[in-house]
C-alpha cells in the first residue's frame, strides 16, 4: 500500500541555532476624531483611561503571539514594554511595543502582535465616542540579535529614544585587530584563504582597524616568529589565529602559543567548544582557546570557514567589553 504525505506548511527548525539575546521594537498609529482624541487626552472616555488597559492588552498580545500565528515559535519572553505617544497635530496615538527574549529566533512578531493588541484595545475603548477610526503605519522599527546584528528600518520614522537604546553598530571602533591564518595549502596558493578574509571583513564591519592579515604555513617556527612580529610591530588589541587547532600532527598552533601566553585563558576555549557543540557535535576535538600576549587578547580558532563563522558569532558580542576589562587590569599598549 502506497502512502502519500502531504504537507502545506513547514515550521522552521531552529534546533541547531544558538540562543542569543533578541530584542525588537514595533510601532503603529491609531487616528482618532477630535472628540475621541480629546477624551483620550483628558482620560475621560466612558470606559475609562485607555492607556493602562491598552498597555496590558499589548503585553498580553505579545505573549499570545504564537497562539495566534501558527508558524511562530513559542518564546519565553524576558520583557515586554508598551508605551504611547500623543500626536496633537494629527489627533492620533502612536503605540510602541518592545519585546525581548534569550532565544533561538527573533521577537519581531511578538513586538508587532503587542502593537496590534494595544491599538485594537484603544479602538474598542474609543468606538462608542467616535466610530470613525483608522489604523496606520504598523511597522517594525528595529531588531537586534542573531546573525543580522542590529537592523534599523530605513523607511520608518524612529524616535531618538529608540535609537539611543540600540547597541553600537561599530563597537570595535579605534580597536586594532590582527588576523593570522595557519594553513599549508592556503599559504602555498593551492586555494584561496576564506576564513581569514571572512574575519577581516567581519571585523571591519564592526568598526575595527585591521592592522595585519597574514597567511602562513603550519610551521612552529614560522608561527612563533610571525605572531611575535605582529605583536611588536602593531601592538594590537586582539590577535585572531585560525587554523592549527585540531588533533592532527601539523596542528601546532596551541603548542607554539603556550610558551608565550601569559596568562592562558582556559575559559575562552571551554566557552567556544560548549557553544560550538550546538552546530558541530565533534567540537570537543578542537583545541581552540587563547590568552594574553602583552595587552593583546589572542583567540585561536579552527581553520574551516564554517567553524570560523560560528565562533565569530559566539565571541564578537562580548569582545568589546573584554578589551575594556583587559585594559582595566593594567594591560596597556605601548605609549
Amino acid at each position: 500500500m502506497s502512502v502519500e504525505l502531504i504537507s502545506n506548511f513547514s515550521m522552521i527548525d531552529v534546533g541547531g541555532k544558538r540562543m542569543t539575546t533578541r530584542r525588537a521594537v514595533a510601532a503603529g498609529t491609531i487616528h482618532l476624531g477630535p472628540n475621541a482624541f480629546a477624551k483620550v487626552r483628558d482620560k475621560t472616555l466612558p470606559k475609562g483611561d485607555c492607556f493602562p488597559m491598552a498597555e496590558i492588552a499589548g503585553v498580553t498580545g505579545a505573549k499570545q503571539c504564537a497562539n495566534v500565528l501558527p508558524m511562530c515559535h513559542p518564546l519565553p519572553l524576558d520583557q515586554v514594554l508598551v508605551s504611547f505617544e500623543l500626536d496633537h497635530s494629527e489627533q492620533a496615538v502612536r503605540v510602541f511595543c518592545e519585546a525581548a527574549a534569550f532565544a533561538k529566533t527573533g521577537v519581531e512578531m511578538e513586538a508587532l502582535a503587542g502593537v496590534n493588541a494595544a491599538l485594537l484595545c484603544i479602538w474598542d475603548l474609543c468606538k462608542g465616542t467616535d466610530p470613525v477610526l483608522r489604523l496606520s503605519d504598523i511597522e517594525l522599527l528595529t531588531k537586534t540579535g542573531g546573525k543580522s546584528g542590529v537592523w534599523i528600518n530605513p523607511a520608518a520614522s524612529i524616535p531618538d529614544w529608540v535609537l539611543e537604546r540600540l547597541p553600537s553598530q561599530t563597537p570595535l571602533e579605534e580597536r586594532k585587530i590582527a588576523v593570522l591564518v595557519m594553513s599549508d595549502r592556503a599559504s602555498a596558493g593551492d586555494y584561496d584563504d576564506e576564513s581569514g578574509q571572512y574575519l577581516v571583513e567581519s571585523f571591519k564591519s564592526e568598526g575595527a582597524d585591521v592592522v595585519a592579515y597574514e597567511v602562513i604555513p603550519d610551521d612552529a617556527e614560522t608561527i612563533e616568529k610571525t605572531i611575535l612580529e605582529i605583536s611588536d610591530t602593531h601592538d594590537p588589541h586582539v590577535i585572531v589565529c585560525t587554523g592549527g587547532t585540531g588533533p592532527g600532527p601539523r596542528d601546532v598552533t596551541p603548542l607554539v602559543l603556550r610558551d608565550h601566553l601569559n596568562p592562558e585563558l582556559p575559559g575562552l576555549g571551554e566557552w567556544m567548544r560548549s557553544e560550538s557543540a550546538v552546530y558541530t557535535k565533534t567540537a570537543w576535538l578542537s583545541r581552540m582557546g587563547g590568552g594574553l600576549l602583552g595587552r593583546a587578547l589572542v583567540i585561536t580558532l579552527p581553520g574551516s570557514l564554517k567553524a570560523v563563522k560560528e565562533c565569530f558569532g559566539i565571541f564578537i558580542e562580548g569582545l568589546p567589553n573584554a578589551i575594556v576589562m583587559i585594559e582595566k587590569q593594567g594591560r596597556k599598549g605601548r605609549l
